[in-house]
């Protein structure tokens, strides 16, 4: 039985994950610099050591309602074709370990924003936890226009 281990976050109450394969780090908080004219999608960016990242509010991404709380975001940040990328989530969860027989295709109830950026869902034991795509959440070039 193949398996694989996911770097786990919250967003407005339900789990999400990528593959541990493309995350480079999980911070706290950065002081961001907003962008000007940018997609809403785009929160701001981060130094990283020297390195200008782009920091992508998962919650507009995803349609989901802005966060309301006064807990700041935390950041995956993920490697991707287009470089270094942080995703701002809610909460950060574990790395776990799934296995392919609890994987299935996404729902057809999601509705069409979250289901271009998932790949699937794993059901675990008392919750589903939703893949995300990390190289369609990178808005490109081509998609961001």
């Amino acid at each position: 039985m193949a398996t694989r281990q996911l770097c786990t976050f919250q967003l407005a109450g339900a789990s999400f994950g990528v593959d541990v394969t493309h995350v480079q780090e999980v911070i706290r908080e950065q002081e961001m610099t907003r962008v000007p004219l940018a997609p809403p999608m785009i929160y701001g960016l981060i130094n990283l050591r020297g390195q200008i990242v782009s920091a992508i509010d998962m919650r507009t991404r995803l349609g989901l309602p802005p966060r309301t709380s006064e807990t700041p975001p935390m950041n995956v940040v993920v490697r991707t074709d287009e470089g270094a990328m942080s995703l701002l989530v809610d909460q950060i969860g574990d790395v776990i370990e799934v296995g392919d027989e609890a994987f299935e295709r996404p729902p057809e109830t999601l509705d069409v924003a979250t289901k271009d950026l998932v790949q699937g869902v794993y059901k675990l034991e008392g919750h589903l936890l939703l893949l995300l795509d990390t190289a369609r959440v990178v808005p490109t070039t081509e998609r961001a226009s």
